[in-house]
C-alpha cells in the first residue's frame, strides 16, 4: 500500500464519520442509490452484507455517502455503490471512500476491480486502476421474444443437480468461484435461470434478478455467440417490462442482436483493474456480466 492510499477519519469533513452499513440502514443506502438513477433494490444492498461489506458516511447518524466491496474467492474483491447524496458532493468524499475500500481488499491480500463510468474512470486511473475491456448497457422491453434455437444445444431451466457444473464454468469463465451468490440470483428471478447442454454437459447459462426500474439479464456465459443469443432470447421470452444487459463490446453477434430486437445503448463502462492491465475473466465467454456492482 502507497502512502498516497492512506486515509483517516481526520480527512472527513467535519460532522461525519465512517461506520459499517448494516441492516438497519438498508432503507436509507437504497434511497442514496434511487437519487442517484440506480436500479439497486433493498435486495441488492442486502447481498454485500451477506456476501461482503460496506461502509457509509454517516451525518447524524443517517448515511449520506456508501462504498461497498465483494470479496471472490482469495484473488480479487469488486468495489462498487460508490454514492454521495447531491447536497454532500464536491467534498472529496467518493474518493475518500473509494480509498477506504482499496485500503481494506489490499489488506486482505486481494487485488481491487471494478466497472468504472466515463466520469468515474478518470478519477479511478488517478488511484492507479488501468483498463482492461468494455462493456455497455444495454436495455429493451420484452414482450416480442421467443425461445430461440440452436443447433444441438438444449436450454433447459436450471435443476438443482445442475450446480455443481454451473458453479465449474463460471468459475472458469469469471475468474473465482462464487456459488453462494449464484444461488441467490437464481431465486431471485427463477424464470431466467436457465442452462444450455450439449452432449449432457452445460455449454452456457443465464441468470438474472429483479431491479428497482428494470430487469437485470446476467451473468450469461456460453461457449459461443449462438449458445448466448438461445440462452438470452429464452430467458427474455420468458421477462415482462424494461431489461438491462450488460454486454462486453467484443461480442458483436449479441449485440447486433439485441439492436435488431430494439435494445439501444445506454451507457458505456470500463472494467478496470488495480495496478494491473488484465482482469481475472475470460471475456470471450462473458457474454453479460451480473452487473457493475457485481462484475
Amino acid at each position: 500500500m502507497t502512502a498516497a492510499m492512506g486515509t483517516s477519519d481526520h480527512a472527513l469533513p467535519a460532522g461525519l464519520s465512517v461506520r459499517p452499513l448494516t441492516e438497519a440502514d438498508l432503507e436509507a443506502a437504497a434511497a442514496l442509490s434511487a437519487e442517484a438513477g440506480w436500479n439497486q433494490t433493498i435486495a441488492d444492498w442486502r447481498l454485500f452484507l451477506q456476501f461482503g461489506s460496506a461502509i457509509c458516511l454517516a451525518r447524524n447518524s443517517r448515511p449520506i455517502a456508501t462504498a461497498a466491496s465483494l470479496p471472490y474467492a482469495s484473488r480479487f474483491a469488486w468495489i462498487s455503490m460508490v454514492l454521495v447524496t447531491a447536497a454532500e458532493r464536491r467534498q472529496g468524499l467518493a474518493r475518500w471512500l473509494l480509498r477506504h475500500r482499496v485500503e481494506d481488499i489490499l489488506g486482505r491480500g486481494l487485488v481491487p476491480v471494478l466497472d468504472a463510468t466515463p466520469a468515474g474512470r478518470a478519477v479511478y486511473l488517478g488511484l492507479g486502476f488501468r483498463d482492461t475491456w468494455d462493456l455497455r448497457r444495454w436495455t429493451g422491453s420484452c414482450g416480442q421474444f421467443t425461445a430461440g434455437a440452436c443447433d444441438g444445444i438444449l436450454v433447459r431451466p436450471l435443476q438443482e443437480s445442475d450446480w455443481a457444473q454451473l458453479i465449474a464454468l463460471d468459475k472458469d469463465v469469471f475468474g473465482a468461484a462464487r456459488g453462494a451468490l449464484l444461488r441467490s440470483l437464481a431465486q431471485r428471478l427463477p424464470q431466467a435461470a436457465l442452462v444450455a447442454i450439449r452432449h449432457e454437459r452445460i455449454v452456457g447459462f443465464s441468470l438474472g434478478r429483479d431491479g428497482r426500474v428494470m430487469t437485470q439479464l446476467g451473468p450469461v456465459a456460453a461457449v459461443d455467440a449462438d449458445t448466448a443469443i438461445a440462452l438470452a432470447a429464452a430467458a427474455l421470452s420468458s421477462i415482462s417490462g424494461r431489461v438491462a444487459v450488460d454486454v462486453p463490446d467484443r461480442h458483436l453477434p449479441l449485440i447486433q442482436w439485441l439492436g435488431e430486437r430494439g435494445f439501444s445503448a445506454e451507457r458505456p463502462l470500463t472494467r478496470m483493474v488495480y495496478q494491473r492491465s488484465s482482469s481475472f475473466d475470460d471475456s470471450a465467454r462473458l457474454f453479460a456480466i451480473a452487473g457493475p456492482e457485481l462484475g
